[in-house]
């Protein structure tokens, strides 16, 4: 009967330990266990977080050294595609490719103005001469006139020179300039005059070759300079295994350099070309005006005797 009661109380003791564990005042004790282990991880993430940040600036700065590549390449600063930077840059065939080109240029621009001023002189020696031939009243005056230092190259008055020499050649081998040889002399004269009008087109077109060569040949000499260009490009694509700005952008700015300099050549040739063209043209038709009156001039004062 003791020994039961004993036993009892051991019992009782024992579960009443078990609810004070499970009692809320306890777990209170235990719950500081878990903001510790929140804080291990917040202090682990942020032991972790500067690593991750350093990938993208790793990027950034490589990403910022792309551009000063470029610049150093094309040798401009500042992101800027320079012409010069350009040339500089080009390969030595699309450089001399650009030199021909902009000396063309140069020359075409250089013939401009000399054929200006040379038309511009042509047209006034020219209404000074036939003022001057058109107050003759003999074939000696037009002789004169013709053959005066002041008309000395002008094409019309070397038509009125040729007409008047041919004249005098004819009296001095003993016709009949007016009489019985008249229309034998007239048609000598005229074959004169005509061998002399007949040069007057090749007098005046000197350059015209030249204009029309660069005109025609000046883009497809650009152009062989962009393909030279472009193929270096793809050249340097194969070489370094990357499609990188800094390793395509330099040959195709200079490949496109090189076709707009062929253009900037050969645009002004054409125009130029077709300029002083119509300006030949328009003299050719008042030098066969001119022959007219002059052959009228001469069968007059043939008439008459002189």
């Amino acid at each position: 009967m003791l020994d039961s009661k004993k036993t009892n109380i051991l019992l009782a003791m024992a579960g009443a330990a078990v609810l004070m564990a499970a009692s809320p005042a306890l777990a209170q004790d235990a719950a500081p266990a878990a903001p510790a282990a929140a804080a291990a991880t917040t202090t682990a993430a942020d032991a972790a977080a500067p690593a991750s940040t350093e990938a993208p600036a790793a990027d950034a700065a490589a990403t910022a050294e792309e551009p000063a590549s470029l610049n150093e390449s094309v040798g401009g600063g500042h992101g800027k595609l320079t012409p010069i930077g350009m040339f500089l840059i080009a390969h030595p065939v699309v450089k001399v490719v650009m030199l021909g080109l902009v000396l063309a240029s140069i020359v075409t621009w250089t013939l401009l103005l000399i054929k200006l001023v040379e038309f511009g002189s042509l047209k006034k020696a020219t209404n000074n001469f036939l003022d001057a031939f058109r107050g003759a009243r003999t074939i000696a005056d037009i002789r004169r006139v013709a053959t005066s230092e002041e008309f000395d190259g002008n094409p019309l008055a070397d038509m009125a020179a040729a007409a008047t020499e041919e004249l005098e050649v004819s009296r001095q081998a003993g016709l009949d300039v007016a009489g019985a040889h008249r229309g034998s002399t007239v048609g000598r004269i005229e074959t004169a005059v005509a061998a002399v009008q007949s040069t007057i087109a090749g007098r005046l077109s000197g350059g015209q070759q030249f204009l029309a060569s660069v005109g025609s040949s000046g883009p497809f000499i650009g152009l062989f300079g962009t393909v030279y260009g472009i193929m270096n490009s793809f050249i340097g694509i194969a070489e370094s295994n990357t499609t990188n700005l800094a390793v395509v952008a330099p040959g195709i700015a200079e490949a496109l350099l090189a076709t707009g300099i062929g253009l900037f050549a050969a645009i002004p040739a054409v125009i130029f070309y077709n300029f002083f063209s119509t300006k030949i043209a328009a003299y050719g038709t008042r030098a066969d005006g001119f022959q007219a009156e002059l052959l009228n001039t001469v069968s007059r004062q043939l008439d008459k005797g002189a």
